[in-house]
């Protein structure tokens, strides 16, 4: 008997078990449905599915890195309770995760999924809890920089910085390194949506345009001033959500474009961010 994605999808439904889990189930027992549940069911998967409709607010975002320190990774993985997301085979299965995202570069959540086959639901059952995959991301400086590195010490966020240098040697450069680490935290601090106002989604400043528009012809505002008091108010919003024009945590005097202008002096080179993620724990959708 053919497995057809209808009879996967049915599967799923009856048991609540992972799409590559059930495929598996049917090929197994030869597309029989029934045949397939109870084979979930002996393998336990079935009944850690039933955990799925438990929240999971607590969990890990996990950093894998390679040899060379030229790639980066980060996977969140989350749980129920604290209790389990600080024990050390849930966090070793994170690592795993965010290892397999560091060396297979899955282009999506469906793709991560179909690597890690059963051994999701395998430490669900072990375990005793609801599991589920976060956001992941994964990062690599292919010529002269580095990749910026910070993890917050609870666990809940991660991020990554891609800074291009001109030359080899800076990256060793203490004054590099700190700049790397504060961008980093930087990102992680003031959760940025783009790096300059070039990045942002222009559908989305558009959008809050319009509402200081109409926000100033509600208060009354002339009508040749509408424009300018709505310009003004994205240049505001671009100085909240761009990287590169918040003002630095560390210092509200200068804006992170200043202090990349500082450290690019300091070190003697040319540099530039090119890119950043963020990666938070979150909770399940």
């Amino acid at each position: 008997m053919a497995i057809t994605a209808q009879l996967v999808k049915e599967l799923r439904e009856k048991t609540g078990a992972g799409m590559m889990d059930c495929k598996k189930a049917l090929v197994e027992v030869e597309g029989d449905l029934e045949k397939a549940v109870d084979w979930l069911r002996q393998k336990g998967i079935a009944k850690a599915a039933k955990k799925s409709g438990r929240a999971t607010s607590e969990g890990l975002v996990a950093l894998a890195s390679s040899a060379d320190g030229t790639a980066y990774a980060l996977a969140a993985v989350r749980c129920e309770t604290d209790f389990v997301a600080r024990g050390e085979k849930f966090q070793e299965f994170a690592a795993s995760v965010a290892k397999l995202v560091l060396d297979k570069n899955p282009a999506d959540a469906a793709a991560l999924e179909a690597l890690l086959g059963d051994e999701l639901q395998a430490q669900i059952a072990a375990v005793g809890e609801n599991m589920t995959l976060g956001d992941f991301a994964r990062m690599e400086r292919k010529g002269p920089g580095a990749v910026g590195v910070y993890v917050h010490a609870n666990g809940k966020i991660g991020v990554l910085v891609d800074i291009e240098a001109g030359s080899a040697d800076t990256a060793a450069k203490p004054a590099f390194q700190t700049l790397a680490k504060n961008l980093a935290m930087q990102v992680a601090a003031s959760s940025p949506l783009a790096l300059d106002p070039s990045c942002m989604d222009q559908a989305a400043v558009e959008r809050e345009r319009e509402v200081y528009r109409q926000k100033a012809r509600e208060e009354g505002k002339p009508e040749n001033i509408v424009e300018k008091i709505a310009e003004g108010a994205v240049k505001k919003f671009y100085k909240e959500v761009c990287l590169l024009e918040q003002l630095f945590i560390r210092d509200d005097k200068k804006t992170v474009a200043d202090v990349i202008r500082e450290a690019a002096k300091e070190v003697g080179d040319d540099l530039k961010v090119l890119k950043f993620v963020r990666v938070q724990l979150g909770s399940a959708e």
